[in-house]
């Protein structure tokens, strides 16, 4: 018997929607990276993206514990000598909440271009409304 490995024009690929409020964060990005790489479908294999779409809204209602609003600083740098600029959780949630769950969850996802590739298939909204209705995305809820 010869082991089953899944082509990637065969996977059926389908669309969830997840509501951020009042999750934590990290609960909410491993759930969401474990569906787009397809982790729970009997016919995952690790080399192919074999994951679905997901559809993140309310991403500015998503919960920290600890002090993790004014510790955690995300990092960008210009390129130039001495361009390193710091956000905290806090002005980054201010700001931009979607790039809060996109950075979460991109750093769950395997590095290279598979990754990128389930990274595409990722859409994070503020607020409730999205631009994914017409593909009818199934509820997903997360703890």
């Amino acid at each position: 018997m010869s082991t089953f490995m899944a082509k990637a024009n065969e996977v059926e690929r389908k669309w969830y929607v997840v509501d951020a409020e009042g999750v934590t964060l990290g609960h909410l990005a491993a759930e969401v990276a474990s569906v787009l790489r397809g982790k729970k479908k009997p016919i995952f294999t690790p080399y192919v993206d074999c994951g679905d779409y997901v559809v993140i809204v309310n991403a500015e209602k998503i919960k920290v514990s600890g002090k993790k609003l004014d510790q955690k600083i995300y990092f960008r740098h210009s390129e130039y000598v001495g361009g390193v600029k710091t956000l905290t959780l806090r002005q980054m949630l201010e700001k931009h909440p979607e790039r809060v769950v996109e950075h979460a969850v991109k750093g769950m996802l395997p590095k290279g271009a598979l990754g990128k590739q389930m990274y595409s298939k990722l859409h994070v909204y503020v607020g409730p409304n999205h631009e994914q209705a017409a593909q009818k995305p199934e509820v997903l809820t997360i703890r």
